[in-house]
Order: structure tokens, then sequence, then C-alpha cells
């Protein structure tokens, strides 16, 4: 077993004829795989490549320069699924009561690197809320009169313009946009999923929609903040995207028409 698919990364490309996929797709860039598999299947793709590919420079050899590696999925007591415990769970139950992207957004919240993830039914309802809370969010924005502005925010108005509660929550999606960022290159992702987790539900949607409800009902301050609300909001689902891919999807279209 280990012998054929030390051979993955090349024998489907081609190998050993000089094929167009082998030139395309070989070296790749990052493999994503359990530790528990590091010796058995990482090491030898490793020493295979770079025996099946000697003919080539050192860095074009190797079949892939990142290792990322991934936990095992536990129950909710940390104990390893197995059937003979009865303690596994069928995806697909939990994609028909909570949802895809709630099944989905469970699993990459507990995804750290190198640590095993114990997920339960509670998790999946939560992130099932979770979803059910950005389609609120989006709902009250709609229904306030909000929109992604057609230019950008900072060439469109200048900075008195905004309510403190609208500069606040600007500042604060400017910096949780960096952080996931660089979490991404990490391949955070398990804390990709929190931070988004707690600016939209604690920050986007518990303060800054109540502290918006006061401006949105005044004619004179309501467009900036509508323009605003629409921007927070699409930037918001661009960046869960990755995670929860329908309701953004949904949502998204819906908000922007595009």
């Amino acid at each position: 077993t280990w012998f054929s698919s030390a051979l993955w990364p090349f024998s489907t490309l081609g190998w050993p004829d000089d094929t167009a996929d082998l030139r395309a797709f070989y070296p790749n860039s990052v493999l994503v795989t359990g530790y528990d598999i590091l010796f058995f299947w990482v090491a030898r793709m490793m020493m295979f490549g770079l025996y099946a590919m000697r003919d080539q420079l050192p860095e074009q050899a190797v079949p892939f320069r990142v290792v990322a590696l991934h936990g095992l999925v536990r129950d909710q007591f940390g104990k390893k699924m197995s059937k003979s415990r009865g303690n596994t769970v069928d995806p697909l139950d939990w994609v028909d009561r909570f949802g895809a992207d709630a099944t989905r957004f469970t699993l990459a919240r507990g995804a750290n690197p190198g640590g095993d993830i114990a997920i339960s039914e509670e998790w999946a309802a939560g992130s099932r809320n979770f979803c059910n809370k950005l389609w609120n969010a989006v709902r009250f924005a709609l229904l306030n009169g909000a929109h992604v502005p057609a230019t950008p925010l900072e060439s469109s108005l200048a900075p008195v313009a905004y309510s403190v509660p609208d500069r606040w929550i600007l500042s604060r999606l400017a910096a949780v946009t960096t952080e996931v960022d660089e979490l991404f290159e990490q391949f955070e992702f398990g804390k990709v999923c929190d931070v988004l987790y707690h600016f939209a539900w604690d920050e986007v949607c518990d303060w800054y929609l109540e502290l918006a409800k006061v401006p949105l009902a005044d004619p004179a301050t309501a467009p900036t903040t509508q323009r605003v609300l629409g921007y927070v909001l699409d930037s918001l689902l661009r960046l869960l995207h990755p995670f929860v891919p329908f309701v953004t999807d949904a949502l998204w279209t819906t908000l922007t028409g595009g």
C-alpha cells in the first residue's frame, strides 16, 4: 500500500514519460495530511521523488515544498473514532441535520496544525446557529437599505462623514482582514475560523448592528451607515466563504446583486 502510495505524486502524471501534466504539476507546493502517516507516506513520497526525478535539479526533484499536518478527528471525549466503540459520526447525517456549511465549519474550526479535533453535536449545532446569525444580519441590513458602494469608501467620503461606530467597525474589519490573511499563510484554519466567528458574532452582530440602528433611523446619517454596513458585510462574507461557501454565496449574491 505505502509503496504504491509513494509513487502517487508523479505516477499519476504520466511518469516515466515526459508529459505536459508532469511538467505542469510536478513538483507541487503543499501537501496536507495527518501527522499519523508522516513516516508511512510523506517520507516515502519525498524519497521516491528524489529517486525518480534524479535527473532534475534538487528543487525540482522533491514532490512538494511544504507539509501541513492536521490532527485526527476524535469524539467529544477525545477518544479515537472506531466502529467497535460505536462513537463514529456519519457526516452525511450531520449535513442533513445541521447543514453542509455547519458541518464544514465545525471541522475547520478544530483544525489546528498537528492537534486532534474533538467534535460533538453541540459544536455542529453551534455552527448552524452561527450560519443563522449571518443570515439574520444580512436580512436586517437589506431591510434597512444597506448596499455595497460602487466606489471605494475611502475615495467617496471624508472621514468626518462617518459616525464613531462606523469608524470603529471599519478599523476592526481592517485589522481582522490583516490577521486572517497572515493566518491563512500559516495554514492556521482553526484560528481563522475563531477570529471570524468572534468578529462576526460579537462585534458586527452584537455591537455594530445595534449601534447602527440610530443613524439608520435618521435620514441625514442613514446613507453613510447603509454604505458602511454593506461594505462590512460584503468583506465579511468574502472572508468566511472558504469555510461556509453555500450560505455566504447566497447572502453575497443577494446583497451585491453580483
